[in-house]
């Protein structure tokens, strides 16, 4: 029996929202289980649905996405957060992983893509799209052109599962990979986090990534 990942569609604009229901029912493992036209709708609709990942547009009338994706992760923290919009400014992107993103892809991606993004994060991994990445590159070059912060060292067992995680892989595959438990996965995790000084692991692999930690 296939395990369905539940979706919540968040879109201000009917057709936009009509048109990607349309696309993600195509997909057997997928269910659209609701829909929200504004952020007050979402997170409603979030305690509502209880969807394992919410499609998450940013520019709406009323309460915004951000907002909603802040509230919403106060309450279901369960529920992944997949931010689908056409916004890729530095302060969008970086105050929707700071709220608990866990990944950011820009309309007009492909659907394919779209489709690998919503299944990494309903396992619990993290993705970037292509042009988010470059963008949060460019900023973390220019911000820290100068005063670069110098970072705790990874140990060695660390640095390959930062590797793993830059690649969207979630603890239980990575576990598998190394031949580590899940807890054990979750503390090198943590200790990932605390040393390059990072909210959750999609900033923490944007933070390697600029210091030349990993390759994305």
């Amino acid at each position: 029996m296939t395990v369905r990942v539940r979706l919540l569609v968040v879109d201000d604009h009917p057709v936009v929202r009509d048109d990607l229901v349309a696309i993600l029912q195509t997909q057997p493992d997928f269910e659209v289980v609701g829909e929200a036209g504004d952020g007050s709708e979402a997170v409603e609709a979030a305690t509502r649905t209880k969807p394992d990942v919410i499609l998450l547009d940013l520019e709406m009338p009323g309460m915004d996405g951000l907002e909603a994706l802040r509230r919403i992760r106060a309450g279901r923290p369960e529920s992944k957060a997949l931010v689908f919009t056409a916004f890729d400014s530095d302060e969008r992107i970086l105050g929707s992983l700071q709220a608990g993103a866990a990944g950011y892809l820009l309309k007009g991606a492909p659907r394919e893509e779209v489709f690998k993004a919503i299944r990494i994060v309903s396992q619990g991994g993290s993705l970037l799209g292509p042009l988010v990445v470059s963008r949060l590159l460019e900023k973390f070059a220019v911000d820290n052109a100068d005063d670069a912060p110098i970072l705790e060292p990874l140990t060695t067992r660390e640095t390959e599962v930062l590797g793993f995680l830059a690649r969207g892989l979630t603890n239980k595959e990575i576990a598998s990979r190394m031949v580590i438990t899940e807890r054990t996965v979750k503390f090198h995790v943590s200790s990932i986090l605390r040393k390059l000084g990072a909210t959750n692991r999609t900033e923490a692999v944007s933070i390697a990534a600029q210091h030349g930690l990993v390759e994305l």
